[in-house]
């Protein structure tokens, strides 16, 4: 890029000396996050360019750091009097080519009536009749940002607006709790994609849908056709991906297809409800490849994600709700945000059909049962009395160190209830049992899991101590 007045030839040395102002105040990973790939244009007139790679690192730049940059600059350079973040000039377009989206095959349709979709001709505006995209409401715009979220919301626009993926942010992999956000933004970056560029080649399936699809070329004996489909896209996006933990023929075909996507230069996006790390009945090659690019978490929601997304709810639906409510219900419910938005859903129906004024006392009569079960706070201590009390047997043994199998099951039993109904990690688990490690709390969580498909009296006896615990 040519460089201008006021010493434009120093404007690489000048720029390295404001990144390490920068890098000291916000430290390394914001600095990699939104200055990595900024780059000094030039100063013309009092007026310095820098050049971002996308529109959403150029917005976030200008709006959280503009100022700072400008200081730090002027400090340097006397000359400079504003600073102005543009997008780097595009690349030529890609390829021609089509977006489409594989929805989930519904669990009652079997194997031999989903029908596989091709590409060439087959796809196109017919295709994407036959197979239905992400849903049109998920998109970056009504996406409600907090503290929670942020990197992953920023992750996922990065991601979206990249012409071509940086090695070290592939793939993207999105995990955190039921109803946190993750298919929000699946959907969301697809839709950015589109947007974007409508030739860009974008195939978005859930992972049982691949293990489902994987099954129906073996048995068609079509696996040339399977293997063409998910290794010629430009983006491939699976969602829940934890699905194909314990598959292994489909986790092999996983990990090559995955591989051929990066040796090819190709963006992948994956979620799920847990790190790679914490992934069980997993190759060790898969994990690695699965946390070799950037993994962003979603936490658990607080007070004030909660209240900002049901105003948002609640104004982009225009029903007049008054705070009152929407704070009872930000305090009251903190689950996972698809219940938040049910219960709304739920008040603002029963206002509308029944007449009712809306009112806190309104919400808690509606709601009474999703609030019982809400202030229902199980612990390891009520767990652990329940389960021994169960099967007769002492309850100082969930923490001693006996194995016999009268002991051991029981104690397993406990251990998978307190990582079903409690929020405690599993070392925290682990504590609680004798100081157990947690891969023995792995182990048990895995190892009652197998026996509920197995062994109808495990399954049934988890069932029932599920629902006695909660009330």
């Amino acid at each position: 890029m040519e460089a201008g007045d006021g010493g434009g030839n120093d404007l690489g040395a000048q720029w390295s000396r404001v990144c390490d102002r920068l890098r000291k105040e916000i430290g390394d990973k914001a600095f990699k996050t939104w200055f990595g790939e900024v780059e000094p244009g030039e100063l013309k007139a009092g007026k310095l360019r820098l050049y971002a790679p996308t529109r959403f690192v150029r917005d976030w730049v200008a709006r959280h750091y503009g100022d700072r940059v400008l200081a730090y600059w002027q400090a340097v350079n006397g000359e400079v009097a504003s600073v102005e973040v543009n997008l780097v000039p595009p690349l030529a377009p890609r390829r021609a080519s089509d977006i489409i989206a594989i929805p989930p095959v519904p669990s009652s349709q079997s194997n031999h009536q989903a029908q596989m979709p091709r590409f060439g001709p087959a796809i196109g505006r017919g295709a994407e009749e036959s197979f239905q995209g992400p849903e049109a409401r998920y998109t970056f715009a009504n996406f409600v940002v907090g503290k929670p979220n942020e990197f992953a919301y920023a992750a996922a626009r990065n991601i979206a607006e990249q012409d071509r993926p940086l090695p070290e942010r592939n793939p993207l992999y999105i995990f955190g709790g039921v109803g946190l956000g993750k298919t929000h933004l699946m959907h969301a970056i697809w839709h950015s994609i589109r947007e974007r560029d409508p030739k860009t080649r974008v195939l978005y399936l859930t992972a049982e849908h691949f293990v489902n699809r994987f099954i129906q070329a073996l048995r068609n004996k079509n696996t040339g056709a399977f293997k063409e489909m998910f290794r010629n896209v430009d983006v491939l996006m699976v969602d829940d991906v934890q699905f194909i933990c314990g598959k292994d023929a489909s986790q092999e075909e996983f990990f090559f297809t995955f591989n051929s996507l990066v040796e090819q230069g190709k963006q992948i996006v994956l979620s799920s409800e847990k790190p790679p790390s914490e992934l069980q009945d997993i190759e060790e090659r898969m994990r690695s490849r699965l946390g070799s690019g950037l993994v962003a978490d979603i936490h658990s929601s607080t007070y004030e994600l909660r209240l900002s997304i049901l105003q948002t709810k609640a104004e982009t639906a225009r029903v007049p709700m008054p705070m009152a409510v929407l704070e009872f219900l930000a305090h009251k419910i903190s689950t996972n945000i698809r219940e938040l938005e049910g219960a709304l859903h739920r008040v603002v129906a029963h206002g509308q059909l029944i007449g009712r004024e809306i009112t806190v006392e309104m919400a808690q009569d509606v709601l009474h049962d999703l609030l019982r079960q809400a202030d229902r706070k199980v612990t390891v201590d009520e767990i652990q009395q329940r389960v021994a009390q169960h099967y007769n047997i002492k309850l100082a043994e969930m923490s001693s160190p006996r194995r016999a199998r009268s002991v051991a099951r029981p104690r397993q039993v406990a251990m998978y209830l307190a990582k079903q109904l409690t929020t405690l990690s599993l070392p925290q688990i682990g504590k609680r049992f004798g100081n157990r490690d947690h891969t023995t709390v792995m182990h048990a969580v895995r190892k009652i899991e197998e026996l509920k498909g197995t062994d109808m009296s495990i399954a049934e006896d988890v069932e029932l101590l599920k629902r006695q615990l909660q009330g």
